[in-house]
């Protein structure tokens, strides 16, 4: 059963719903510069998205009108900084301020993470996260952060999805800021990335106005057992957190941007097979990394399959033939948000939140003037149960934010995926419900009673 406070939300990030604006004083960031080199899908850029900087009291009506009760959002670090140090964007400030103002005039609970991928242009062109001033560089952004939201905002979540941004954006040239370093300079990345969340949590905690509530969202393919023997469990929480990828994967992976934020230690298994080119790790370092946290947060929204072998050791199984896929291509694999959720407790000991899960649908607007997904409606409704029996089982699982509200700039795929519960026709940026977000309303409404 869902508790009374489950929290029943959506999530979002700034670039890919915000929109520009050539008055607002916001500075380019890393995506810009990649989607204008054409990067993306057919050409698409960010520069209009979802106009939600200018149309976000609609939405906030929208979304409260279906129910919504909490919006994990971003903010755009080049839009509040624009040079990534040094002078704030008072125009941002005022935006942003108005944005929360309007969310809790909705009842809608903000969840503000502080980095969702937009990395300020002038601060790549000084190295980015390779930098070892980049740990400064977002402890700076944090408490400015801290200084001019938080007397509005109780909840933050320092990164989103280190995995992505480290490893698809620094060693597998697939996303902003497309780079392809070696493996040493990749680690050196991670590094200063994970010494900037704790960077961040000491200013948030130590400019915040008010008490508050940090947290980490990190992500991963999640390992299922192939049964429920206990073998082929012990196989799969191996394979979750063990480091079975490639070299050139490597940051696909669960406990090295884990273990250090929670436990306050590096896995061993990754300090061994690449000791050659970690570098120098100093108790300092782990015991910045290592701050004190009110919750995880989790994106989880596909997994593969993994057994015990003959000799004891794990292998992997194929999926069954036929196993259904989303419109982007991901599998659909309920039981990954069980066995996440479940095998992230166990290790971790925190409160949980799944910060985003969700699926593109191939959607559009029907003879009826509505828009049909009953695709994402069993979609959805099938992870919910695996969460609800997670939860059951007693993994303290305190929210679920769906991804996403609003169809968006979704990211290399520009426009072709849709990811929302609202359908948006982008040349009239006329937003339509779909019948997932009826659905999800009638779910908050009974508290999940109705799954």
């Amino acid at each position: 059963m869902f508790d009374r406070n489950f929290v029943w939300g959506v999530a979002a990030s700034a670039y890919q719903v915000e929109g520009t604006d050539p008055e607002d004083g916001r500075g380019q960031c890393i995506w810009d510069v990649y989607a204008e080199e054409g990067r993306c899908f057919e050409g698409h850029t960010a520069k209009v998205a979802c106009d939600h900087m200018h149309r976000f009291e609609e939405d906030y009506a929208l979304m409260e009108e279906y129910g919504i009760r909490a919006y994990r959002f971003s903010i755009s670090w080049a839009r509040l900084i624009p040079d990534g140090t040094g002078k704030v964007n008072e125009k941002a400030v005022e935006l942003y301020r108005s944005m929360i103002q309007s969310m809790l005039r909705h009842h809608i609970t903000p969840y503000l993470t502080l980095y969702h991928w937009e990395l300020p242009q002038a601060l790549q062109e000084q190295g980015g996260w390779l930098n070892p001033e980049s740990s400064e560089w977002f402890g700076h952004y944090a408490q400015v952060v801290a200084e001019r939201f938080s007397d509005l905002v109780e909840y933050y979540i320092t990164l989103n999805e280190p995995q992505c941004f480290t490893g698809l954006g620094y060693m597998r040239d697939e996303q902003a800021p497309g780079l392809k370093l070696n493996i040493s300079e990749v680690f050196k990345v991670t590094l200063n990335a994970l010494k900037g969340h704790g960077k961040a949590v000491l200013a948030l905690r130590k400019y915040a106005k008010q008490p508050i509530q940090v947290g980490y969202a990190p992500t991963c393919g999640v390992a299922i057992p192939a049964s429920d023997r206990p073998e082929d469990v012990e196989a799969a929480r191996k394979v979750y957190f063990g480091f079975y990828n490639t070299p050139d994967n490597w940051t696909w992976n669960v406990s090295w941007f884990s273990d250090p934020v929670f436990k306050g230690e590096f896995p061993e298994e990754a300090l061994t097979k690449y000791k050659d080119y970690i570098p120098e790790i100093t108790r300092e370092d782990l015991e910045l990394i290592h701050q004190k946290l009110d919750f995880m947060g989790q994106n989880i929204y596909n997994g593969y399959l993994v057994k015990a072998g003959e000799n004891g050791e794990p292998e992997a199984v194929n999926r069954p033939v036929g196993t259904g896929k989303t419109a982007i291509g991901w599998p659909v694999t309920p039981k990954c948000l069980y066995w996440g959720l479940r095998f992230i407790y166990e290790r971790y000991h925190m409160p949980i939140y799944v910060t985003e899960n969700g699926m593109s649908c191939h959607d559009w607007v029907a003879l009826d003037g509505k828009v049909h997904d009953p695709n994402r409606i069993d979609f959805l409704h099938r992870y919910m149960l695996e969460m609800k029996r997670a939860i059951e089982d007693g993994v303290d699982v305190r929210g679920y934010f769906l991804w996403t509200f609003l169809d968006n700039f979704e990211w290399t795929n520009g426009y072709n995926d849709r990811f929302g519960i609202v359908y948006v026709d982008y040349e009239t940026q006329q937003r339509i419900p779909k019948d997932s977000a009826a659905w999800y309303r009638d779910v908050i409404k009974e508290n999940g009673e109705n799954l």
